[in-house]
């Protein structure tokens, strides 16, 4: 039997990692030990944006490995967030909380759907975007009440009916028609290329002296980027749209240069018209 290389398995090990660090935080809820199960989601995300580029970069993208991110991703950032955060706070307020919960797993695995089906059917102008906030981002924006809590105290962000009310906002969020940056795709200009290397430079300086208070900015940011990126989008769409009608409005012309036709049906040649 022809067997796998190791390199065809590294992006499949890391999916699984994904999904194991998604499980480890339902786990460590469950104990009470809300740092770690927000760390452990902060993991998952971190492998799930790495496994899709190891596979490109290996040349070892497969059906298989793309089921597999799917059902891993389901796991990681709908089920795992929603019973970290029910464990939290929302169990105080039983059956409304669980309400919350379900929406937003429910969300997440509609959304991923989505996404699956809608692989190379999107126009050109819109392969640089998500429709909707895509699964990783919504997990990370669905914990945002517990990060603000462990900066500034449990009075600030742990009522179950405001947290509640933002989970399924978020889950709202995934399953709308929003675009949103894809940012793995974004390209810098050359000129902002040294800022981005010294804001990442920052980013990280900020995760080592004070984690929780840099995670809580980088998630204002992304929520505004989102009006953005639909801007953006918008303004896209109505050019390709404005130019697709140009070339449907400009008339056929002959080799001559005459519009219609010559008169001379032997020297009239057809044209293919843009599509």
């Amino acid at each position: 039997m022809k067997g796998q290389t190791f390199n065809r398995l590294v992006p499949n090990i890391i999916t699984v990692g994904a999904l194991s660090a998604g499980l480890t935080a339902i786990r460590f809820a469950v104990e009470g030990r809300w740092q770690f199960a927000v760390t452990a989601i902060l993991v998952a995300a971190v492998l799930d944006a790495l496994d899709g580029r190891m596979a490109r970069l290996l040349k070892s993208a497969s059906d298989f490995g793309a089921e597999l991110d799917s059902l891993s991703d389901v796991i990681a950032f709908g089920v795992a967030p929603a019973v970290v955060i029910y464990l939290w706070v929302l169990s105080g307020v039983e059956g409304p909380g669980w309400i919350a919960a379900l929406f937003f797993t429910v969300c997440c695995a509609l959304r991923l759907a989505r996404f699956n089906t809608s692989i190379g059917k999107l126009p050109p102008y819109a392969y640089n975007y998500f429709t909707g906030v895509p699964a990783p981002a919504g997990a990370g924006l669905a914990i945002l009440p517990m990060i603000a809590s462990f900066e500034f105290g449990p009075v600030v962000a742990a009522n179950p009916i405001l947290v509640g009310i933002w989970l399924v906002l978020v889950g709202g969020t995934m399953v709308s028609r929003l675009p949103t940056f894809s940012f793995k795709k974004l390209k810098i200009p050359q000129n902002y290329v040294l800022f981005v290397l010294v804001a990442a430079g920052l980013v990280v300086a900020g995760l080592a002296s004070a984690p929780w208070r840099t995670l809580l900015v980088v998630g204002m940011v992304y929520l505004v980027t989102i009006p953005f990126a639909s801007m953006s989008y918008l303004r896209l769409r109505r050019e390709a749209e404005r130019l697709h009608d140009d070339s449907d409005d400009k008339p056929d012309r002959d080799e001559d240069g005459d519009e219609g036709g010559s008169g001379d049906a032997e020297n009239t040649t057809p044209h293919l018209r843009p599509v």
